[in-house]
């Protein structure tokens, strides 16, 4: 069974219709022996670093994460799950699960005309093989919703980038771990691909640069 790891951070609907239009068998909880239990586990979210982050504490959730990174469950991580995975947010100073080390930064792009949230549809760039992209074609594009971006301290951990102003990772992984800033459940077609790939994906970690 997939989990889908609920901590009042929303989409969590987006992303159950998603896996049940793809057949994939799932279950919403906030229950961390429930997540623990699961073969794979998707940690999706929008909102605040610091609001999730006491939630999480407060259920035990960031616990159960950590316990099943370690068992080397498959978890998949979308956008605030894809900054929060990290040592630290900018988002109200706020320390993270710390997942993969790094830190989330507030999107300033150099150019002021480019709003903030960056809010729409963009090209991302495969720099590094990863399972969940395999068959990902050139110039795809997904769907973006944030005001932060996923940075982490190792190189090796950036699997995608996407250029809104300046170049930022929004694929990012580590071992049994993979997550995106972009979100999967609203990429049409592409984003659907990527959610059957990590489906069957059983944590292996292909880090070969293209």
């Amino acid at each position: 069974m997939l989990g889908i790891i609920d901590y009042k951070a929303g989409n969590l609907t987006s992303v159950k219709r998603a896996l049940d239009y793809l057949g994939i068998a799932c279950v919403i909880s906030s229950d961390p022996g429930e997540i623990v239990a699961c073969e794979r586990i998707i940690f999706p979210g929008v909102g605040n670093a610091a609001s999730a982050m006491e939630t999480l504490k407060r259920r035990g959730l960031d616990t159960a994460l950590r316990t099943a990174f370690t068992r080397g469950t498959p978890i998949l991580g979308i956008c605030l799950g894809a900054q929060i995975i990290l040592s630290h947010s900018e988002e109200g100073d706020t320390p993270c699960i710390g997942l993969i080390e790094g830190v989330c930064r507030k999107f300033t792009p150099g150019d002021r005309t480019l709003k903030v949230p960056h809010m729409g549809w963009n090209e991302i760039s495969i720099v590094r093989e990863h399972p969940v992209l395999k068959g990902t074609p050139k110039n795809t594009q997904v769907y973006f919703v944030h005001s932060f971006f996923p940075l982490p301290s190792e190189e090796t951990a950036v699997f995608a980038t996407c250029e809104y102003g300046i170049v930022f990772p929004c694929a990012i992984g580590h071992k049994n771990l993979f997550a995106t800033q972009f979100h999967l459940e609203k990429s049409a077609g592409a984003g659907l691909a990527m959610l059957k790939n990590f489906s069957t994906w059983e944590g292996a970690l292909c880090s070969a640069s293209v």
